[in-house]
Parts: C-alpha cells; sequence; structure tokens
C-alpha cells in the first residue's frame, strides 16, 4: 500500500474547496491526506452568502454560469437543478424547461434554480437596457441628439482605433468616445478609484472580452429572429438565463464544504496562515494561527494556495525572517517590492429591508411583490452623482432569499472603497444613513420611513486592480512557480479578476498536474487569458 500524499489547500472559497473536493471525491481520500485551512468561519469567500434576521445576503450577487461545461456539470452535482416550480413560478404563472426528476424547491433546499437575467443601468435619473439594446425606451431616454452623436462617435472609432495600451482606449475602441464617457469612464473611476487611462486594458480583455457594440447589435437582431440562441452563442456579458443555488452562493459551498469532509477532508476555521517555509526550493510547512493566537505548523508533500498573493508572498517573508525557522531563505527584495504593491478594490455592501420601492415595472416581465417590484437582479448606476455603484435586488435572485418576499423587498447597495478609507470607517448607522439618503435622492424609497431592517457588510480584497506593480505580475509569477509544489489559485491567488467558474477551473487544472505529475503551470495560469476580443468585420 503506497504513502498517502498530504495536501494543505490554504483557503475554503470557491478555488480552496473545487481543489478539495476534487482531491477527495471517487475514493480520492485513499491517496490524498487533504486540509483546508479557512481564516474565517465562513465558506464561499466572496461567494458566500451572508444571513441577517431571516433574510440573506449575497455578496456581489453570482449568476452560476459558464461556457465551460465541466463546471455546469460539477455545480449540478452539487445542487441538482429544479424539476418543479418555485415559490414565484408558481405565483407569476411562469414556466421552465424543468429538469425531468429534479427536486422541488418548495420542498427541499437542495437544489439550483433557473432564473432569468434582468439588469439596467441608471443614468441621468433615466433607466437603460444592460446592456445597451435597441427598444424605443434607450432611444427615448437618449434622446434624438445623443443618440445621433454616440452613432457618429462610434463610427469615427471603427475607423481610428486607439492603441490598446490602457482601459480607456480599450472601450473607445468597442463602444466609441460618446458611449465610453457617458456610460463606462465615470463608472469605472468609481469601481476602481482611478481613471481608465491608468488602468491596464488587461481588465477589459478578462470582463469585457467580445462585448461591443456589433455583438450588442447582434444579440438584439437574434432575438426578433424564431430560432433562439443557446447561452453558449452569446458573449458572457449578454447572458440572460443562469442557475442560482436556492439559499444562495453560498449554500453551494456550505455543502461542497460538507461533501468534503464526509469524504475525509480535515477543514479548519479560524486558522490565519502567517508563515509560509520553505526547504531546498520546495514549500515544506505552513504555520497558521488560531483566533486564541496558538500557532501551529502543517507539513504537506504539495500546497495549492488561494489567499491573496500579497499575503502568500508577505508569509513567505515572514518565515524567512523568523530566527525558530531552521531553513531560513529570504524572498528576494523585489519580488516582495512587486507582491506589496499589488492593489485591491474593496467594497461595502449595504442590506436594506424595505416596504416597497417606488420604481414602476414597466417591463412586461412579471413579478412579484405589492405593489409588484422591478424585476433587476442588479441595477447598475452609472450616474458619477452618486456613489453606489450597484443595487441588487435579493428577491429576484431567489424568493427564498427573503423572509416576507410579498411585502417587503430586500435590496443591497454596493459601494467601491478602499480599506481603511472614509466609507470603510464609517459605523453601521452611518453607513446605512447614507445609502438611504442616496437612495430618496434617487426616487427608489421614500427615506427612512420606508426602512424596516439593515444590514452592513465588509469585503476586504474584492478586487484585485490592474495597475501600480501588476505590470510586474510575470515576474512574481515566475518566482512563486519555481516552487514545484505550489499552486496559486482563484480571484486573489492568481490577483485576476475570475469569476466564480474561472477561479474553479485554476483549482481543477492544478488538481489534475498534482496527479499526474505534471510539472508546468501554464494550464494553471493560462484559465481566463484567451484574448476572444478581436475586432470583427
Amino acid at each position: 500500500m503506497t504513502e498517502k500524499k498530504s495536501v494543505v489547500i490554504i483557503g475554503g472559497g470557491p478555488a480552496g474547496l473545487t481543489a478539495a473536493w476534487e482531491l477527495v471525491k471517487d475514493g480520492g481520500s485513499e491517496q490524498y491526506d487533504v486540509t483546508v485551512l479557512e481564516a474565517t468561519k465562513q465558506f464561499g469567500g466572496i461567494s458566500r452568502t451572508v444571513k441577517h434576521n431571516g433574510n440573506r445576503m449575497d455578496i456581489g450577487g453570482h449568476r452560476f454560469f459558464s461556457k465551460d461545461d465541466r463546471i455546469m456539470d460539477w455545480w449540478k452535482n452539487v445542487l441538482p437543478l429544479q424539476g418543479a416550480p418555485s415559490y414565484d413560478d408558481k405565483k407569476l404563472g411562469r414556466h421552465h424547461d424543468l429538469e425531468p426528476g429534479g427536486p422541488d424547491p418548495e420542498t427541499t433546499d437542495e437544489v439550483m434554480l433557473k432564473r432569468h437575467r434582468v439588469s439596467r443601468i441608471f443614468w441621468n435619473r433615466h433607466f437603460f437596457d444592460y446592456p445597451i439594446s435597441l427598444s424605443p425606451n434607450t432611444l427615448r431616454s437618449l434622446g434624438f441628439k445623443l443618440t445621433m452623436q454616440a452613432g457618429f462617435s462610434y463610427l469615427k472609432s471603427m475607423v481610428h482605433k486607439l492603441p490598446e495600451d490602457n482601459l480607456e482606449n480599450f472601450y473607445i475602441n468597442r463602444f466609441g468616445r460618446k458611449l465610453y464617457s457617458m456610460f463606462f469612464e465615470g463608472y469605472t473611476e468609481k469601481l476602481w478609484g482611478r481613471h481608465p487611462s491608468e488602468i491596464s486594458a488587461d481588465w477589459g480583455a478578462q470582463r469585457v472580452k467580445g462585448l461591443s457594440i456589433i455583438e450588442v447589435l447582434k444579440n438584439a437582431f437574434s432575438k426578433l429572429l424564431p430560432k433562439k440562441r443557446s447561452n453558449k452563442e452569446v458573449e458572457t456579458s449578454l447572458i440572460e438565463e443562469f442557475w442560482y443555488p436556492k439559499l444562495g452562493p453560498g449554500q453551494l459551498w456550505e455543502t461542497v464544504e460538507r461533501n468534503s469532509r464526509e469524504l475525509g477532508a480535515n477543514v479548519i476555521t479560524d486558522a490565519h496562515v502567517v508563515e509560509i517555509r520553505q526547504d531546498q526550493g520546495k514549500i515544506s510547512s505552513v504555520v497558521y494561527e488560531n483566533a486564541a493566537g496558538e500557532r501551529t505548523e502543517l507539513h504537506a508533500d504539495e500546497f495549492i494556495s488561494s489567499m491573496p498573493v500579497k499575503d502568500l508572498v508577505n508569509a513567505l517573508d515572514a518565515a524567512g525572517k523568523n530566527e525558530e525557522n531552521e531553513h531560513k531563505v529570504a524572498v528576494p527584495a523585489d519580488m516582495t517590492k512587486v507582491a506589496n504593491g499589488l492593489p485591491y478594490r474593496d467594497f461595502v455592501t449595504v442590506g436594506l429591508l424595505v416596504k416597497r420601492l417606488r420604481l414602476k415595472n414597466t417591463t412586461d416581465i412579471p413579478t412579484l411583490g405589492n405593489p409588484p417590484i422591478v424585476p433587476d437582479c442588479w441595477i447598475y448606476v452609472q450616474d458619477p452623482g452618486y456613489k453606489v455603484g450597484r443595487i441588487q435586488v435579493f428577491n429576484n435572485w431567489s424568493p427564498y432569499l427573503v423572509k416576507d418576499v410579498d411585502n417587503t423587498v430586500w435590496v443591497g447597495l454596493e459601494y467601491f472603497c478602499a480599506e481603511g478609507d472614509d466609507f470603510w470607517n464609517m459605523s453601521d448607522e452611518e453607513a446605512t444613513k447614507f445609502a438611504i439618503e442616496e437612495l430618496t435622492r434617487m426616487h427608489i424609497i421614500n427615506g427612512e420611513q420606508d426602512v424596516l431592517d439593515s444590514h452592513r457588510e465588509r469585503v476586504p480584497k474584492a478586487y484585485p486592480a490592474y495597475f501600480d506593480t501588476y505590470e510586474h505580475m510575470p515576474e512574481l509569477v515566475e518566482y512563486l512557480d519555481s516552487f514545484g509544489n505550489l499552486y496559486c489559485v482563484g480571484r486573489n491567488g492568481q490577483h485576476r479578476y475570475n469569476n466564480q467558474d474561472h477561479s474553479m477551473a485554476t483549482s481543477i487544472e492544478a488538481v489534475n498536474n498534482i496527479k499526474t505529475g505534471k510539472t508546468s503551470k501554464r494550464n494553471v495560469w493560462s484559465v481566463n487569458t484567451e484574448k476572444s476580443y478581436h475586432e470583427k468585420k
């Protein structure tokens, strides 16, 4: 009988838990001794579900959709697709392609719902379809003059291409300068705290990819045709249907954690990694600290890290400076400089439980509520007059996120900020008051009298940012890859603005390397780097 290979996984978010499950499933626990170290008591990272007084918040909003069939099948195996109508399906007479033999959301919690995505943009006191569509409402809201200006500006951008050495030029090449200035410039600065001209075009390449005016128009015209295109044929930013766990995204990751534990994975919470030790060019152990400040050293053969790159390098550096560590190896000074210069954008979500929204449902999509609410999952606040970046309407993600879904509306206001800045440091009361004032000014609620409950949630290191020392990431990747038994996975583990499915794919690739003995990590780092945004003729 061969000895088990030990693997330590840092982080209990989508990347870390995917790695754990991939190692222990199908009898893998007989070959691998797996330990997961999670710094908090919750699972799912930014994909967790926050529970408050019977209502649930989705941090950041998570559509379960991927063009990678492996991921879609993976999700479906954890939480099977609904085989009967959900509460809102029944009340609204809504029909989906239900899964034969699938569970009934009204009688079981472990189920994935099929959802319809509606998102709009709030700009200049008008609502626009998101993404931009050829609807009469769009033209009416823009007005004849702005429509003409945007059209001619776009035609100019098709002829005169700018060098794509920053995010501003990336957007102008795809949408024209007028639409860029209206819908992208202010919002991007609000999101990142930097002007788009200071941000790498890599961010647009990953998040927008093939989306352009041409794709928007193609998508709009395709809806007029009898044949329906599948989600795989549509740019990701234009997807209209997706899956969603009944009790929010955290439910899926809590299920994966439980399943992994039941098959033998050792999961330790409140385990904050403070040192990562090396010996003869390999990682030899990690040292973690628990809530009581006690330290434990864990030796292993392989290490999978989804902790922020900055923290990973500082943990390596701390081990190199610890006098008690017999194998002290200093991290090169230029590598610590790159790591500590990597920027992040943090955000705060303020959840408000309100009696009603003043917004009328002007769409033809029926909704719950008395009176009926708007059908949006997200409302993007592109208007620079407001600090809030997006508003989530949790009722529309899943009726089961809201305790009294017929008589209350549970919304989440997302504010982009920097950890430690004035907005981050506001008290719960101050942040709530600020959010209520903004919603009132937008004519969405009638002030404090409409608010029944609230909850503020801080989310550090939510978005890895693409400026400052980011341009030196390839050098840092080369250094980290020099440790043959260390795999960096996930959004923060790779300092890449991955979606949930991309983070999972990095872990699937890493585990495959461990199982097959593959030494190159190019497959792990190359997830979500394809440049599929080449110009269309």
